[in-house]
């Protein structure tokens, strides 16, 4: 399974949900029974469950599906209790898993392995973006044996209700703190925990702060609280929507922290959009991790985010498309310039080739000329040349020859002298010095 793609989803009609743009899609939540600790399930939620699984396969018949227990609304002093209990923990384990293949569900998130004669169930669970706690930290020996891979939630790092200052919400990077997801990613592969094991989480959302000064509003700017809505919470689509009227604002894309910013009077909105997105892919290709985790799809608009998600994941990364990464900036311009490069090369080296057969065939054609201008100097007369073939004749022998020079002997006159018939030479020059 490579690089799988997976999201969340629950807010958008099943149909309505591009399923050829991931290769997973998790259907979040089902609940849990505060009192028998069972998997609960409302009437309601339970023709959503049931459709899920067929609704999507009908757009790609290859997707996987995963059932999500807890998140959400749950209760977190109930599933606590319930994991602290052997008999509960075994009841919620075997209900967890008949329920999840009752519904078509190829897996579970954040669930128990168990041991079936049927086919093995995905395992997976959502962590934050550092493996240490409060109060201890993740189990990363146990998380690497047990789960098939963890989404890492690297996102909420900071929320308008309680930071007084504008901030990425879901920083890349972050070069005055250890709050950033490179630095979590690294906590988890430096703890043990594999690459492979690893999954991104995106978010398709973002936060609107209310700047507290108007002349300030870059990124740590002070605010007063949240802004547009009661949190500050809102999704790629209601931000891009909310831009749209009023006044169509360009946003802005900050490449230290690897964010997209956009204000509009005095609210501050961080999100991350297209380019942070192709960015972030590019970033979990780099550092081989499985994947990459969209929460959620509902929030996306007309399917932009996820399309540029994908379009780097088909590419096999590089092209971050206008997204730059500060640790690795200049590398989509790195394959122009090899391409220049090559092509350079190539159109040196024929003209090369070119050049040397047209120098081999002028010297050629110098070698012919002076051979020619040899043998005729040596046919004409040429005494001090070595020729072998050259023949000297005496001046008695041409006289005697020629009969003394007799006129009638005589053929004609040209620029070298007189010429005359013989008898037993053919012709003879007369060079006069």
């Amino acid at each position: 399974m490579a690089e799988p793609r997976h999201t969340g989803t629950c807010d958008l009609p099943i149909s309505d949900i591009n399923a050829t743009l991931y290769t997973h899609l998790i259907c979040a939540f089902a609940g849990l029974n505060s009192s028998s600790y069972h998997l609960s399930i409302s009437s309601s939620d339970d023709q959503f469950f049931s459709a899920f699984t067929n609704t999507v396969k009908q757009k790609n018949p290859s997707i996987t599906t995963l059932l999500s227990i807890g998140g959400g609304t749950a209760n977190y002093s109930t599933l606590s209790a319930m994991a602290g209990n052997s008999t509960y923990r075994k009841s919620f384990i075997d209900d967890s898993i008949k329920i999840a293949r009752h519904y078509g569900f190829q897996g579970l998130d954040f669930s128990w392995r168990r041991n079936s004669s049927l086919s093995e169930l995905i395992l997976t669970a959502a962590v934050q973006y550092l493996p240490r706690l409060d109060s201890g930290s993740f189990p990363i020996d146990s998380i690497r044996k047990n789960l098939n891979w963890t989404h890492v939630l690297a996102f909420d790092y900071y929320m308008p209700t309680w930071a007084n200052f504008t901030a990425a919400f879901a920083a890349l990077y972050d070069p005055h703190s250890n709050v950033n997801t490179d630095f979590g990613i690294a906590a988890w592969i430096n703890g043990g925990l594999p690459a492979s094991k690893l999954v991104l989480g995106l978010p398709f959302y973002g936060y609107a702060w209310k700047l507290a000064n108007l002349n300030e509003s870059a990124i740590s700017a002070p605010a007063t609280g949240p802004a547009v809505t009661e949190d500050g919470e809102l999704s790629y689509k209601d931000i891009n929507n909310y831009f749209k009227t009023n006044g169509r604002v360009n946003p802005i894309y900050n490449s230290t922290y690897v964010v997209n910013y956009g204000i509009v009077g005095p609210a501050w909105i961080s999100f991350d959009g297209v380019d942070v997105v192709r960015t972030k892919v590019s970033y979990a290709k780099e550092k081989t991790l499985l994947g990459y985790v969209v929460w959620e799809v509902s929030y996306d608009d007309n399917w932009v985010l996820s399309q540029a998600a994908g379009a780097v994941d088909s590419a096999g990364g590089g092209d971050s498309g206008g997204g730059v990464d500060p640790k690795h900036e200049g590398r989509p311009k790195s394959r122009i310039l090899i391409i220049i490069l090559t092509t350079t090369a190539a159109v040196i080296i024929l003209l090369g080739l070119a050049f040397y057969f047209i120098r081999n065939r002028i010297l050629k054609s110098k070698s012919k000329e002076t051979k020619l201008k040899v043998n005729n100097a040596a046919a004409a007369g040429d005494f001090d040349s070595n020729n072998p073939d050259l023949i000297v004749y005496s001046l008695a022998d041409i006289e005697k020859a020629t009969d003394q020079f007799a006129f009638e002997n005589k053929l004609g006159e040209g620029g070298f002298g007189p010429v005359y018939k013989e008898i037993r030479i053919r012709y003879a020059y007369l060079y006069w010095r």
